[in-house]
């Protein structure tokens, strides 16, 4: 599928939550999808992991990963899958403009864009579907039209990052990679990049140099 002899496009990478979305978009789908009761109910048998993350004592890749046990496990799919499709739709209020530009010109220029992201496929695959773009992220199981509350992948974040972007693309066939992050979840996507942006730290989007003038 990518393997091409020549370097017409380019790769672009984005982070989302805090990136391309301004908010959490994790903490906002369980809110959106789950009843009040539900989350007090499930939040109180995870209190002490919730304070020890708060505590920075606790990394937020485990986490994500308990919240996702305490309050998807023996979720109805077919049900969440609407909820997560109009949180996807509710999300698209919520991006970043300057950065939403940047990635419509990526699209115009014809370059292969990417969100990665640590959050679930839950609703991130709506996202992607709405952005006309790429998906690699945290991805969950369902057995039995019922999630499990398991993932079937690691964390996407850090290195599982960069792994699984070499695993999907070959870098060699682009002419130019661009990656954009907010965290240090993102440093090893980043360092993939020969032009990253950093939200909160750089203060200019880098220059979309088109494959054709590359030629």
């Amino acid at each position: 599928m990518y393997a091409t002899s020549k370097k017409n496009k380019n790769l672009a990478l984005f982070d989302f939550d805090g990136t391309l979305c301004t908010k959490d978009s994790f903490t906002g789908f369980i809110f959106y999808a789950l009843s009040k009761r539900h989350i007090v109910k499930q939040g109180i048998k995870i209190l002490p992991w919730i304070q020890a993350y708060y505590l920075n004592a606790y990394p937020a890749h485990a986490m994500r990963s308990k919240l996702f046990r305490a309050m998807f496990s023996n979720a109805n799919a077919p049900k969440l899958q609407q909820s997560a499709q109009e949180y996807a739709a509710s999300l698209m209020n919520q991006l970043n403009h300057l950065l939403l530009k940047q990635l419509k010109q990526h699209q115009a220029l014809g370059d292969d864009v990417v969100l990665v992201s640590a959050s679930v496929d839950v609703y991130l695959k709506h996202v992607c579907t709405l952005l006309n773009i790429d998906l690699i992220c945290t991805q969950t199981e369902q057995v039995n039209e019922v999630y499990t509350g398991q993932y079937t992948t690691p964390d996407c974040s850090s290195e599982q990052k960069r792994q699984r972007i070499l695993e999907k693309y070959h870098l060699d066939d682009y002419a130019v990679i661009y990656a954009y992050g907010n965290s240090r979840e993102d440093d090893e996507m980043l360092a993939m990049a020969n032009h990253t942006f950093m939200v909160g730290t750089d203060q200019q989007l880098p220059e979309i140099i088109s494959y054709k003038k590359l030629a």
